[in-house]
């Protein structure tokens, strides 16, 4: 093209011909020319400004007019920022127009033109790196708020750096240059770079000043804000704080402790050496002496034959205490009112449902069958918002009002693709948590495209049962003529691979991930390559390789409504697409080799109300597990003493059967035992089909089932909706819960029988008391003189009726006592907003209650006659056959005490073992160690609840959501709403926008860019769509295509259809003019007016600042549309993987929300799809801190008024409370996090934790008068500690089996059973939390409680008056410890 280097010469000038609608430039390279006339430079000015004034240029008027034609097409990306769009002018005016333009511009080839023209084909522009970095700079930040997007989106193709900015802006393309354009980075020598000073953003001259929106160098600084939900602030290393000063503590005390106990077991050592030295000179003779150190010494008296005298100078001899062990001197019981009155209440309940039985039966299923009638409002709750959500909940109000103003969000139909087959594990290059990004291979190939082409276009036709189809229900932002909104890779090709071919395919997807703006899809928004392509790999170059991306992702965006009509043609159709995609995920694989994965806008609500994870075999199991248990095991402890067991009976038969078979030389006589004559059957024990209880065992888990049918009924009938966890979880819970004080009565039963029944151990005195029959009328104990009766004091032989009622009168205070602080705890769960945990909680604490009444009642008259029937050896299951009596001698030892195995168990090894000195501090080391490792592992416990857990663990759903984490590098849209605000007015104007120089510093839009600065802290990451700044840069006369009026009348506005000649800019001419300082805007009904127009104004090429398609749903006005109700501004978060992150960002966008109302005075709330149901880890630590603190308030209140001992019920309680921080420590090793389904479980382990400790407890305060020997006042520190020791001991013996087999076992095997189901949600948040919460209870009830109230325990309180106190005292020999 020869040398173009010279001062004044230019190298192209003029048009010669056109490619497609635009002119090419022809090669020139003589002298620039003057314009031809004052209008060709005139119109020189007003496009490229006064620099061209005077002075020759190397550009034809033709030119001039096509480089207006361009900038009209990017002003509205630019006005904004004058230093960009100047320096932009400036540049490609200079490119065409410049005198010099020969110095920097070199054609370096040249084409033919449609003409026959010689015309350029391409061109190199040299540029200086300063100029280049300082255009780029300029332009970088500059916000298109219609796309949530960047200026340098469309500009620049999304370039990140100068080079690749000019790049693009050279490319020949049908909507750029006609012509290449090249920038070469190395001119020759020859070559004057062009290097003109470029506009900075932050510079003060209003011709290049921008707004802080569009550069970031000008823009305020906000004060750092801590991450929402961190860490401790405070640490040492990698301990918290909290967690050094515990461990400090913690580790000193029992330093501490074994030094002091290691001082004083040396000093005892020497005081003991002494005192054996003194005491074998005084030749001491009274056994007593020996017997003082040793846990139950008491009962060592009844063994020891001294008379009074003796006892007294005893007494005198040892001091002060030494009458402790003598009852008749110490024994001054303290009586307790209310648990008097309470046991007789159970006392006469156990009389009258013993000797009314049918009348019982007949009172309590008349009113439980009234209760069932509630089951014709049984209804279910489906809903997931009614069903997760708080009705008054503040984020489901703001969603409501949401709903109300701008419409529902809209629902999205959303599949991703990948290959079905997978690559060798050693590619692999990125791991996540549920799918390993680089396992399957590549998915686009041109036969999986041509594939996805026919299946798009299937659903395009797709119709549904209702004869709709897409275009019926998607949305359409340019209305309903519009295009829907369908991002995919398709759209970058025009749905049609007409125009490609399997080598053109690949270049053509390149180009559109890099310059989205090349390839509009036809609902002309720009689709970027993260919204459509995931799991990208990064080639050797750094650079995205989007044709090896590893999924692709289509989404239907549909409209929603609150019409309940076109609710249903939406749901229509949904189900159709569902359908399709589910037939569709099948066959994929044979046919393309595709993975399919889907979600539509029924999916998760259908998912989640599927009843898979309700596994009816898995209910049956447990209660059949239950039933055998308790059948087995209440029969056990009844059976006789002296009869063979099933084992030792078959043994003993098979031994014997040999000699059937042999001649008998002698014949059996008397004192043969007839167990060892041979016989062809076994003879198996009468208690195997006497003693069991089957039917009992059934009938009290049948009651089970009651209770919670019941419980349904009652609250249907006051309009309480099931929810499917409480059809899963209740059945369990209450089995659990319900079937203890079965356990509990039938052992206190068997107790009062060992005593009192027909087979009773003989007195103390040797003489047997006459056997009364059981129909013989009986003594009342409870008569006017007497509150209750001891053991000791009645005849042996009882009535069954009377053994019945004494049996509630022993139990009837405990399960009182465990009923209210279960079913308390059970419904303090009902503070916990979100309405499936409330429903569940007070369905749970119904059920309980009522089973608990039951079991007083009905069951109490069931157990009357099987008592009945078993005293007249007739056969459980079969009572209509009774089996004869066996002749038995009278071998049973007058000291037996008629204890079970585990009871003796207990008594022999496992209390005395506990209550040793040394036993009792390793309990206390290691339970506090436990209590403080608890507190440092709460601190790790997360807060969250994934929805996969929810889902069915076959649910399509769960590899869908997998892929969102995995492939989706799209945050989620979040919407600022404002409301009440005078956006007419000035004020409110500027307390909103963000492009002009009188707008707040920190207006919600400056705010809003100044927090997407800082993305780790507010979790937003792209530009806000600002309205208001939108509309008011349409009002721009530059923007001359945008806001027009009719000339001749400025009060009409121009349509798209009036001709351009007729029509002029809306502020052309305005004085003031249109200027950034607002000065001149539109106020009040100006305002208004504009901005109906605005919206009403479709979005084209020529106007892209338009509002009815991108902002048509963004303002809300009142009834008359005279003002401007609510309006949004829509951004988006950051990608979010996790439930922390989730929580986090609804954390975020509420602290941005209230700061921005606080420094503007608007009210603004944010509003996100996901928020509903995130609402409740804003207060979820609050509520539970409440709710247990509530509860642990009722356990020491309630435990204190029964037990009449504030210092047992704070041991009580403190020990409740140790066993639920015990729970809450496994949680974050179980991977349990806290949410309110947890939060209930740990309200569920307050109100069962109270259960392992109210027995003992009762036990402890209220002992036996046949398990205690010695006084109620003991004087001295020793004393008090021995009286403590003896009634732990006594408590352990008498209910600590009931506790391990009828409360520990039973609920093991209930819980266990969880262990089998298929649902995740269930196994993590109710399998591990309860399994933990039976072993930590049964632990800290059976072993730290005891230790505790053997130290520190409150007084006792006999049972039965001073008389009769004493009298059972004197007569009592039938317990002994050792």
């Amino acid at each position: 093209m020869g040398d173009n280097g010279d001062a004044g010469v230019c190298a192209m000038r003029s048009s010669c011909g056109m490619k497609g609608f635009k002119p090419l430039p022809c090669p020139y390279d003589g002298p620039p020319r003057e314009p031809e006339g004052d209008d060709d430079r005139s119109l020189l000015v007003e496009v490229c400004g006064a620099e061209f004034a005077s002075g020759p240029v190397c550009c034809s008027n033709d030119q001039v007019g096509a480089l207006k034609s361009n900038f009209v097409q990017v002003e509205a990306f630019l006005a904004s920022c004058p230093a960009c769009r100047n320096n932009f002018r400036s540049f490609f005016c200079s490119f065409t127009c410049s005198p010099r333009q020969g110095m920097f511009v070199n054609v370096t080839a040249t084409q033919e033109s449609s003409s026959g023209q010689t015309a350029v084909k391409s061109a190199d522009f040299f540029v200086t790196e300063e100029f280049g970095r300082g255009f780029y700079d300029s332009c970088k930040d500059v916000q298109f708020g219609v796309t949530n997007g960047y200026a340098m989106d469309f500009i620049g193709g999304g370039a990140k750096d100068y080079r690749a900015f000019f790049k693009f802006l050279g490319d020949e393309k049908p909507l750029g240059s006609p012509f290449q354009i090249d920038f070469p980075t190395t001119p020759p020598p020859e070559v004057s770079p062009y290097n003109a000073p470029p506009r900075n953003c932050y510079d003060n001259d209003l011709t290049s000043r921008c707004n802080c929106i569009d550069c970031s160098a000008i823009c305020p600084t906000l004060p750092p804000v801590p991450l929402p939900n961190a860490g401790p602030t405070c640490v040492v290393g990698s301990l918290s704080c909290l967690s050094f000063i515990l461990i400090i503590t913690y580790s000193t005390a029992i330093l501490g402790f074994l030094t002091g106990y290691a001082i004083t077991t040396l000093r005892r050592h020497r005081r003991e050496k002494s005192y054996e030295r003194v005491a074998l000179s005084e030749e001491t003779a009274s056994p007593r002496v020996h017997a003082r150190g040793l846990v139950g010494a008491g009962s060592l008296s009844q063994y020891i034959e001294e008379d009074s005298l003796g006892a007294q100078s005893e007494s005198r001899r040892l001091g002060r205490g030494a009458a402790l062990l003598d009852p008749i001197i110490t024994a001054q019981p303290r009586q307790y009112r209310l648990n008097n009155v309470v046991r007789k209440a159970f006392y006469h309940l156990g009389l009258f449902a013993a000797n009314h039985a049918w009348l019982m039966f007949s009172i309590v299923f008349m009113i439980v069958g009234l209760l069932n009638l509630g089951w014709e409002k049984f209804a279910v709750e489906t809903d997931p918002v009614r069903l997760w959500v708080a009705p008054d909940s503040e984020s489901r109000l703001q969603k409501e009002y949401f709903d109300e103003h701008f419409g529902p969000f809209y629902r999205t139909e959303q599949i991703f693709v990948t290959a079905a087959s997978s690559v060798a594990a050693s590619s692999l290059n990125v791991t996540g948590t549920s799918i390993t990004i680089g396992e399957k291979s590549p998915v686009l190939s041109w036969d999986r495209l041509k594939y996805w082409f026919d299946v798009e276009q299937e659903i395009r036709e797709l119709e549904s049962p209702g004869g709709f189809t897409l275009d019926d229900v998607c949305f359409k932002p340019a209305g309903p003529r519009g295009a829907c909104v369908v991002q995919s890779v398709a759209a970058w090709y025009g749905n049609d691979l007409y125009d490609y071919d399997p080598n053109t395919w690949a270049g053509h997807l390149e180009d559109c991930a890099w310059n989205p703006v090349d390839c509009l899809p036809d609902f002309e928004q720009p689709l970027e390559p993260q919204f459509i392509l995931g799991a990208v790999p990064v080639n050797d170059k750094g650079y995205n390789d989007y044709v090896k991306a590893e999924a692709f992702i289509v989404t239907y965006v549909v409209a929603d409504s609150l019409d309940p009509h076109q609710q249903a043609i939406v749901t229509d159709w949904e189900v159709a697409l569902r359908e399709y995609l589910t037939e569709l995920s099948e066959r994929s694989g044979a046919e393309a080799d595709l993975s399919v994965v889907f979600s539509t806008g029924v999916s998760l609500e259908e998912e989640l109300n599927k009843s898979t994870n309700t596994d009816v075999r898995i209910v049956v199991l447990s209660y059949l597990a239950m039933f055998l248990y308790v059948s087995l095991t209440l029969g056990s402890g009844s059976a006789t003493k002296d009869e063979d067991g099933v084992a030792s009976s078959l043994t003993r038969w098979i031994r014997n059967l040999p000699k059937l078979f042999k001649r008998s030389t002698t014949s059996p006589d008397l004192s043969t035992d007839s167990r060892n004559v041979p016989t062809i059957l076994p003879r198996l024990p009468r208690g195997l089909f006497v003693n069991s209880k089957v039917v009992l065992g059934l009938f009290g888990i049948s009651l089970v089932l009651l209770s919670i049918s019941t419980a349904v009924g009652l609250f249907s009938l006051l309009g309480v909706r099931v929810t499917l966890i409480i059809a899963e979880v209740i059945p369990f819970l209450v089995l659990a819960v319900g079937v203890d004080n079965v356990f509990i009565l039938v052992h206190e039963l068997d107790r009062q029988n060992t005593l009192h029944g027909p087979n009773a151990v003989p007195n103390s005195q040797g003489n047997y008391a006459s056997p009364l029959s059981p129909t013989n009328s009986h003594r009342l104990a409870f008569d006017s003189a007497h509150a209750d009766v001891d053991d000791g004091s009645l005849p042996v032989y009882l009535s069954a009726e009377e053994r019945i009622a004494r049996t509630m009168a022993k139990m009837g205070p405990s399960i009182l006592l465990s009923t209210i602080t279960e079913t308390i705890a059970f419904a303090l769960g009902a503070l916990v907003p979100m309405p499936a945990v409330r429903n569940f909680a007070l369905y749970a604490a119904g059920s309980v209650l009522i089973n608990a009444t039951l079991q007083v009642t009905v069951f109490i008259s069931a157990l009357s006659w099987d008592l009945r029937r078993v005293e007249s050896n007739r056969v459980d299951c079969f009572p209509c056959i009774r089996l004869s009596s066996r002749i038995a001698l009278p071998e049973t030892s007058t000291n037996s005490s008629g204890l079970g195995w585990m009871a003796r168990f207990i008594r022999r090894y496992y209390a005395p073992f506990l209550l040793n000195p040394v036993t009792k501090g390793g309990a206390m080391i290691v339970f506090i160690g436990a209590f403080i490792t608890s507190i440092i592992s709460i601190q790790h416990l997360q807060l969250g609840l994934d929805q996969r857990l929810a889902l069915p663990s076959d649910s399509y759903l769960v590899p869908y959501f997998d892929s969102i984490d995995a492939y989706l590098d799209v945050g989620p849209p979040v919407y600022f709403v404002t409301k009440g605000l005078d956006v007419a007015g000035r004020a409110g104007q500027q307390a909103l926008c963000g492009r002009f120089t009188t707008c707040q510093d920190f207006s919600l839009t400056n705010r809003l860019e100044a927090e997407r600065k800082r993305p780790e802290t507010s979790f937003i990451n792209q530009p806000t769509a600002s309205w208001i700044d939108n509309f008011l840069g349409w009002l721009n006369p530059v923007n001359d295509e945008c806001c027009r009026v009719r000339k001749n009348d400025p009060s009409v506005f121009c349509t798209g259809r009036v001709s351009a000649r007729l029509c002029r800019p809306c502020y052309e001419g305005r004085e003031p003019g249109w200027n950034i300082t607002m000065d001149g805007l539109p106020e009040d009904e100006e305002f208004m007016r504009y901005l109906k127009q605005w919206l009403a104004s479709p979005t084209t090429a020529e106007c892209s600042l338009a509002g009815k398609t991108a902002f048509g749903d963004a303002l809300s006005f009142n009834a008359d549309s005279s003002q401007v109700e609510a309006s949004h501004f829509r951004t988006f978060h950051k990608p979010l993987k996790s439930q922390d992150d989730y929580i986090n960002a609804f954390a975020a966008a509420h602290r941005i929300a209230e700061e921005i109302s606080e420094e503007t005075g608007a009210e603004v709330f944010p509003y996100s799809l996901f928020y509903v149901f995130f609402d409740q880890y804003a207060h979820i630590i609050g509520i539970t801190q409440e709710v247990l603190g509530l509860g642990l308030a009722s356990v020491i209140i309630v435990t204190a008024l029964l037990l009449g001992s504030w210092r047992t019920a704070t041991i009580v309680t403190g020990v409740v409370g140790m066993t639920v921080v015990s729970v809450m420590g496994i949680m974050p090793v179980w991977g349990v996090s806290l949410n309110a389904l947890s939060l209930v479980n740990l309200v569920i382990s307050l109100g069962i934790s109270v259960e392992f400790c109210a027995h003992v407890a009762r036990a402890f305060t209220s002992p036996s008068q046949t398990t205690v020997v010695g006084g109620t006042v003991a004087t001295g520190r020793a004393e008090e500690q021995k009286e403590r020791d003896e009634r732990v001991h006594a408590a352990l013996v008498d209910v600590g089996p009931s506790v391990l087999s009828g409360i520990t076992f039973t609920k093991l095997i209930g819980m266990c059973v969880l262990a089998l189901t298929r649902s995740k949600l269930l196994e993590i948040y109710y399998f591990r939390m309860w399994l933990t919460l039976i072993i930590s209870g049964a632990l800290h009830g059976l072993v730290l409680l005891p230790v505790v109230l053997s130290l520190a325990g409150g007084q006792s309180f006999p049972p039965g008056s001073d008389e009769e106190w004493m009298t059972s005292i004197i007569r009592n020999n039938d317990y002994e410890y050792a």
